[in-house]
């Protein structure tokens, strides 16, 4: 049997600019997807064990089947020739917005090479990773699938010319708390990838604009989690949020939670993955702060993930 495990994340700077080439900042948290792979049965046969938002197995199940498909033709294996059973599990939720699916793409693509006795570096899976995600977000940036594979803080930026993605790590000085809200949406991340490049197109000015103002903020967000200058950090996380509403990727209740946070004193909140749904994060350092906000929100009957950033060892 071969066994696999990804990592879950959150993008804290930059998701949606990043498909279109501006920097982004991704960090793996300490919760992950679990794996295991056996060839035996009839078919692809996947037991997906996963707690998370009501009805998101099920409106993700299509693109699963096709996720694993393109993993297989990925590691030269014929999907129509192959029997095998996939169990999928962990303490990552399936929550929109925390990258369940590109972390269990890379716990699959890990329990495959396992199980077909593959010695693959974790370069290769994270491209097979990358062709799994594109079953789930049509053009996906690949920060989700780096972060899941690499774990630990990354500076990532994509390389729209087809060639090798910049992807760094950026090292602070010790894991963070965080709060990850999930508004119960399950979100079309799809939808929401496509919706703002067709709003790019019909609106260039009001979106380069933007589109600047992302990329100026990467680095000054760079600069202040290298220096963890925590106060800083999530003053920019909050214009993050202001940038991603004028791009029209936020909802009411992404912002009811982004403003729930902020008001229960944590440092910064945003909206983190596709939006439309999904979730939020808040930057709340020390485990008082983190269980204040975490409290209100679940008060409100919001689910929510205590978890920390800059984790690198599953």
């Amino acid at each position: 049997m071969g066994r696999g495990s990804g990592f879950g994340k959150t993008i804290l700077f930059n998701e949606h600019f990043v498909v279109h080439g501006v920097p982004g900042i991704v960090s793996a948290i300490d919760s992950a997807a679990d794996a295991e792979v056996k060839k035996n049965g009839k078919g692809i046969a996947v037991e997906d064990t996963r707690k998370g938002a009501k009805g998101y197995a099920e409106k993700k199940r299509i693109q699963q089947k096709e996720s694993i498909e393109r993993m297989l033709k990925a590691l030269n294996i014929d999907p129509e020739k192959v029997t095998m059973r996939i169990w999928l599990g962990g303490n990552l939720p399936g929550f929109s917005g925390i990258g369940a699916s590109a972390a269990s793409s890379v716990a699959i693509a890990r329990a495959m090479a396992d199980e077909f006795r593959m010695d693959l570096p974790d370069e290769r899976i994270n491209e097979i990773a990358y062709e799994a995600e594109k079953a789930y977000a049509g053009t996906p940036s690949g920060i989700d699938n780096t972060a899941a594979t690499f774990g630990g803080l990354i500076w990532f930026k994509r390389n729209l010319s087809g060639g090798p993605n910049t992807i760094e790590r950026l090292s602070i000085r010790e894991p963070v708390e965080i709060v990850i809200g999930n508004t119960g949406i399950v979100a079309n991340t799809k939808a929401m990838v496509a919706g703002v490049g067709e709003r790019k197109k019909k609106f260039p000015e009001k979106y380069n604009a933007l589109f600047k103002q992302a990329e100026e903020l990467a680095f000054t967000a760079r600069k202040a989690l290298e220096e963890f200058d925590l106060r800083k950090v999530g003053k920019l996380m909050n214009e993050n949020h202001r940038l991603l509403q004028e791009i029209e990727v936020s909802c009411k209740e992404l912002d009811h939670l982004v403003n729930l946070a902020r008001e229960q004193g944590a440092f910064g909140a945003k909206l983190t993955g596709g939006g439309g749904g999904g979730c939020m994060v808040a930057l709340t350092p020390r485990k008082e702060l983190q269980e204040a906000v975490a409290t209100a929100m679940e008060q409100q009957g919001f689910k929510v993930l205590r978890t920390k950033i800059g984790i690198q060892k599953l």
